[in-house]
């Protein structure tokens, strides 16, 4: 059965030029001239896609945009802008659009877009609820916003403390799109050498540095059709980040040594586990690189945040390593489960995850007990942390236990428990440096520099 869209622009060239276009793409169409009649035509046609100019003689296309999200947001609305407008695109986005396309309107990246918005999964809800385990009302909310960004085009900024599944968010956010048809591709922008970023994104020609023995294809062009996360985004070198905003824009790349350019679809989701805005304060990240990015922002909440799941993830993940080990089962006893649930995770997930990795290979007889979790003592001011409730409106927490110990030097005290953090963590990898900030959730480089900070690499 043929897909209808519905087509709204005020002039009659226009309309007629989408109408061919898409009838190529063996389409129905239903056009409206008004705000208004685009409104009537919704009721009465049930378009699977709906297609906007921006300026329209009774509105403009965001009314469009935030009527249809009041009427049935699953029908995809993309705005067609006057060429340049990325902050009237951005807005469109932020409302629920789906996507745009810039004036004059180009056939292939209109045929693009339209193939996109018709292939919108359904079954969405289901792909997230399965794979993103927990009864928390934390995980509820980070469900519900993946399901959400997912019907859209829009690039997204996910952030979230190291190791709380800021890549399984990204993955999760693709495969329950449009384009999960296409490649995934993640890319952490901290092991990258700085001379080597800007090849690796967009590409090189043969001969046009040392070492360039042949054309290589960048990360934009691998990606096509998907989605390419760029973690840990905040290390990229200031004039890669100028070369990033133009790429966004212009939705296109220009290979090292290049003096064309070459268009791109790729879905953006840039990561980090810091707060961007406090790195554009300080002059580390280009402001007008950090609100094309932040278009969607999605915060992945940290383990302590989301304690009840603790249980149904050590369920799920004891269940994939027996199968990966060959064995009936893996359980944990009541002692071990209710020390697990009370630890204290600086490590979030992961941390959880290698705990449980480390207990299976000392567990007898397919039971984890207590001891054979290794778990090191936490300074007594975060495992006080570590069991409280999440703060509510409702909530009168105590913390005067907690401002005692820090004595009026919270910059001494954080130092003292990031050195017990990083004394247990290169310990338990023999001083591993590589291992050890893959276990913490950090590039090599910025553990390097804590060692230094803290005098460990004394």
């Amino acid at each position: 059965m043929s897909q209808t869209v519905l087509l709204v622009d005020d002039e009659p060239d226009i309309l007629r030029t989408l109408e061919i276009a898409l009838a190529r793409m063996n389409l129905n169409t239903v056009c409206a001239d008004s705000l208004s009649s685009a409104m009537r035509a919704i009721d009465e046609a049930k378009p699977d896609l709906c297609l906007t100019d921006m300026r329209l003689p009774d509105g403009n296309g965001l009314q469009l945009v935030e009527h249809v999200q009041e009427l049935d947001a699953s029908l995809p609305v993309a705005v067609i802008t006057a060429h340049g407008s990325i902050e009237t695109a951005t807005k469109a986005l932020k409302l629920g659009a789906f996507d745009f396309v810039s004036k004059p309107v180009a056939l292939d990246k209109l045929r693009e877009l339209v193939g996109h918005a018709l292939k919108l999964k359904v079954d969405a809800p289901t792909i997230v609820t399965h794979e993103l385990l927990g009864p928390s009302a934390a995980t509820d909310r980070l469900r519900a916003k993946i399901i959400k960004v997912a019907r859209s085009q829009a690039p997204v900024h996910v952030f979230g403390e190291s190791g709380s599944g800021k890549e399984v968010v990204a993955r999760l956010i693709h495969r329950s799109s449009s384009r999960d048809d296409g490649p995934f591709i993640a890319v952490n922008c901290g092991a990258i050498p700085p001379e080597l970023v800007e090849s690796e994104l967009f590409g090189h020609l043969k001969g046009s540095f040392t070492g360039a023995v042949q054309d290589k294809q960048g990360l934009f062009q691998a990606a096509k059709g998907g989605t390419l996360m760029l973690d840990e985004i905040a290390e990229l070198p200031q004039p890669v980040q100028v070369k990033l905003l133009r790429a966004i824009q212009e939705k296109a790349v220009r290979p090292v040594g290049s003096e064309t350019e070459i268009a791109t679809d790729v879905r953006l989701i840039s990561a980090t586990h810091q707060r961007l805005g406090d790195l554009v304060a300080t002059g580390r990240f280009r402001e007008d690189l950090f609100y094309r990015i932040n278009v969607i922002d999605v915060e992945v909440p940290s383990l302590a945040q989301r304690r009840d799941d603790i249980p149904h993830l050590i369920t799920n993940h004891l269940s994939r390593l027996a199968s990966e080990e060959g064995i009936e089962s893996l359980v944990v006893s009541d002692a071990a489960m209710e020390r697990l649930i009370n630890n204290y995770y600086p490590g979030n997930v992961r941390q959880l995850e290698n705990i449980l990795a480390r207990a299976a290979a000392m567990a007898e007889g397919g039971v984890i007990e207590e001891e054979d979790l290794e778990i090191s003592p936490v300074p007594e001011a975060m495992a006080t942390a570590a069991v409280q409730p999440a703060p509510t409106e409702a909530a009168d927490l105590n913390q005067t236990s907690l401002l005692a110990q820090v004595g009026g030097d919270l910059d001494g005290h954080l130092e003292a428990v990031e050195r017990e953090i990083l004394a247990e963590a290169m310990t338990a990898h023999r001083w591993n440096r590589t291992a050890a900030a893959e276990a913490l959730g950090e590039s090599f480089r910025s553990l390097r520099y804590r060692l230094k900070k803290l005098g460990f690499e004394d």
